[in-house]
């Protein structure tokens, strides 16, 4: 037997004994890998939303600042024109927060279930590669566990660091801003602040997983997962309204000086009139017939159900609960399925 021969198979153990290189191993390494591109993507549009609420941020701070030095900070002083040039730049960032950050933000959720969430199974049963992983040594279940776990927790991190980004910068620079109009219960206002955003995101994501289970392809996966979303979303938009009491008040009689409102960034709910008899009539009705307009035009006084600002919490938490009610559900489904 040759030296070189003694000297190989001595090497052997040595090299065998060396352990790998401290990071990700087994299963996770595994989806990781396999999930690089949307984590890299999430990093990306991450780093960009953040970077847009800084610049919002510090635009709004400075055009403040010179309105507070300048003495134009209240709109009754911005009938001057020198008060109205300075105050002109702050309309840009508010656009941008307003009409392209938050919807933006409230239709993430549905691009995660689209297209993260659907693909994740539907992929696997299409291509067959479903069958090789049943075939492995580790169950389906914990894999399922690891292939959730890693585009879960990316998904998490991401909606949450926007929502408190977002309602940061909508509380401190938008409603407690100069121009001060951003109500929080309008239909992109509302999706893009506090835990609605992680709350619709997870739920998404899970639900996109259960349609692709279901169906086993990816296409029409992600198409109905974008329906059904779209759908869950605007029957929480017409539930909404119930998950918290409203506050009812009545008010003065119509044509009153000065008019009866809501209170400033509040939900008005309905309205309407309270005729001599007691009766309530809403604004709706006294707008449709001829008849109950005429009766209304006698009306003694006013009233009103809304929501006020204070409201977006208790109506948010109650949201959130089903929401994360409704992911538990759908995550058991899926794990008792792909068990079988």
């Amino acid at each position: 037997m040759s030296t070189d021969a003694l000297t190989d198979r001595s090497a052997a153990p040595a090299s065998a004994d060396r352990r790998p290189a401290p990071g990700l191993r087994g299963l996770l390494w595994l989806a990781t890998r396999q999930h690089r591109v949307v984590l890299w993507t999430l990093a990306a549009l991450l780093v960009l939303v953040v970077a847009d609420l800084a610049w919002i941020h510090l635009a709004c701070r400075h055009v403040t600042g010179i309105l507070r030095r300048t003495g134009c900070y209240s709109p009754a002083t911005w009938s001057d024109t020198r008060c109205w040039t300075l105050l002109a730049p702050i309309d840009r960032p508010n656009f941008w927060f307003v009409s392209v950050l938050q919807p933006a933000v409230t239709l993430a959720p549905l691009l995660f279930g689209v297209f993260i969430g659907a693909p994740l199974l539907a992929q696997e049963y299409e291509r067959g590669t479903i069958r090789l992983i049943r075939a492995q040594s580790v169950g389906p279940v914990r894999w399922l566990a690891v292939r959730l776990a890693v585009p879960g927790i990316a998904v998490l991190a991401v909606s949450g660091v926007l929502a408190s980004l977002m309602t940061w910068v909508w509380w401190t620079d938008i409603v407690h801003g100069p121009v001060a109009f951003d109500p929080p219960f309008q239909s992109f206002t509302y999706p893009a602040l506090g835990v609605a955003p992680i709350a619709w995101s997870l739920f998404a994501l899970s639900l996109g997983v259960l349609v692709g289970l279901l169906l086993r392809r990816t296409l029409p996966a992600m198409f109905l997962t974008g329906a059904l979303i779209a759908t869950a979303h605007g029957l929480f938009r017409w539930a909404r309204p119930y998950f918290h009491p409203v506050v009812d008040e009545v008010g003065p009689a119509p044509g009153a000086q000065p008019p009866y409102l809501q209170p400033a960034n509040a939900w008005l709910v309905d309205r309407g009139v309270i005729l001599p008899d007691g009766t309530r009539v809403d604004s709706d009705a006294c707008i449709r017939s001829l008849g109950a307009g005429a009766r209304c035009e006698g009306a003694t006084a006013s009233w009103l159900r809304y929501h006020p600002a204070d409201h977006l919490v208790p109506i948010q938490l109650v949201e959130a609960g089903i929401l994360v009610a409704l992911t538990v559900v759908v995550l058991v489904v899926v794990f008792r399925r792909i068990r079988a």
